[in-house]
């Protein structure tokens, strides 16, 4: 890739990949569900990153660009005809560079897609609900019905388990 093409420094694309790879890889593995397509769209997601024009007013500007255009990565793989689902028991993870897997993420991971994105950013990442209405482009009341009902999905799945 030519350097004329980009409008970011390389130093300044490091400081933002540093800031950010973690929660970006957090949110691709939530649609993901693998290692190696999770850390294709982190990389896709960076790409995208060095090619745009968007100037940040803030490190929260910034991390929320990057969520959005993440989310939006992985959904448009998800439409493409020749890509297929892997479930949670197949997908691979080492601890040294990768989110640890807990039973409570676990179950967040297994909600359908629209709970598990807006409780992700709510409880992991720590976002407001008019935070994460303005990153999925929804209605703040949208998304506080989807952590509303993620959450009553939680709470029975997790009462389950105490029978």
């Amino acid at each position: 890739m030519d350097n004329s093409s980009l409008w970011r420094t390389t130093e300044e694309l490091s400081q933002i990949y540093h800031r950010h790879v973690k929660t970006v890889f957090r949110v691709c593995y939530i649609y993901m569900k693998n290692q190696y397509d999770t850390e294709d769209m982190v990389q896709n997601t960076f790409i995208k990153l060095m090619k745009d024009k968007t100037q940040f007013q803030s490190e929260e500007h910034e991390k929320a660009w990057l969520i959005k255009t993440a989310t939006n990565l992985c959904k448009d793989y998800f439409r493409s005809w020749w890509s297929k689902r892997i479930s949670l028991e197949e997908a691979e993870l080492t601890q040294e560079n990768h989110p640890v897997i807990d039973e409570t993420l676990e179950k967040v991971l297994g909600l359908p897609p629209k709970y598990k994105i807006a409780v992700y950013l709510h409880y992991y990442e720590g976002y407001s609900a008019v935070e994460i209405a303005k990153i999925l482009k929804k209605n703040e009341s949208t998304v506080r019905g989807y952590l509303h009902t993620g959450r009553k999905l939680l709470r029975i799945e997790m009462e389950g388990d105490f029978k």
